[in-house]
């Protein structure tokens, strides 16, 4: 694997930066925020709608850090269009979204340089071992349920369509936005990424679960898992009408 400064160095040269989503995991994000700089030096968090301390930490990070902030929370969907719309306005044309709870190791990140540096433009998806035995089953079952439905919807496999540890090409997708305000937003640019025949490649990255008792997690599993399943009608209705035809004629061109 190559070193941090390797690393550094691929990022800037390629214009990519690191995005933190961040709601209320004071316990996490500056150490998160930390580990990632020696290896990035475009990062931005943004804070989306956080009660405790995070905002109050965040202010006190590196002024190298760009940090977005709103009221009141609006879901991580809505913190990736922001956070994309940050990079933009930085200049960057892609960018490695990561998780502000701890699950995500920042030693990954030469692998995700390494990807997309023999990958260019390709949207690079993060692919956690489900054979972690601190993993929580439901986990594995939900990444299954999703898995089944982004082949069904795309024709194509990839081993974790649930992870939050990716690239996405900003350059590459063109202006391309999550419509969906929360968890679903991620399947939905995997989706459409898909159908605009952005290359996907995925990688075996790490993982970190914390006891049960110290997990922090804002997933509604009622409401979170109804919308998912709402957005997986509606794809593979769209699937039909726009999905596979514009596959078909991207192939085509």
């Amino acid at each position: 694997m190559i070193s941090a400064e390797e690393t550094k160095a691929i990022f800037s040269e390629r214009r990519v930066g690191v995005l933190i989503p961040a709601y209320n995991n004071e316990k996490s994000v500056v150490q998160v925020v930390e580990s990632v700089l020696p290896f990035c030096e475009d990062v931005i968090v943004v804070n989306d709608g956080s009660t405790d301390q995070t905002e109050t930490l965040l202010k006190a990070l590196p002024a190298a850090v760009h940090v977005v902030s709103y009221l009141p929370n609006r879901g991580k969907g809505f913190a990736l269009r922001s956070g994309f719309d940050k990079a933009e306005e930085l200049g960057l044309s892609a960018v490695v979204t990561m998780d502000s709870d701890g699950q995500h190791f920042a030693t990954d990140l030469p692998l995700f340089a390494e990807a997309c540096r023999t990958n260019e433009g390709a949207l690079i998806v993060g692919s956690r071992s489900f054979l972690n035995p601190n993993m929580p089953q439901k986990n594995s079952f939900a990444n299954k349920f999703s898995n089944f439905w982004f082949a069904l919807q795309t024709a194509h496999r990839l081993p974790d369509t649930q992870t939050g540890y990716r690239l996405y090409p900003l350059r590459r997708m063109k202006g391309m936005r999550p419509f969906c305000n929360r968890y679903e937003g991620e399947l939905e640019l995997l989706v459409r990424s898909a159908w605009r025949a952005i290359p996907l490649k995925s990688i075996s990255i790490n993982v970190f679960y914390p006891a049960p008792e110290e997990r922090v997690t804002h997933f509604r599993p009622t409401i979170d898992f109804a919308r998912i399943s709402l957005l997986n009608t509606v794809l593979c209705v769209l699937a039909v009408v726009y999905g596979y035809p514009s596959m078909l004629i991207r192939k085509m061109l």
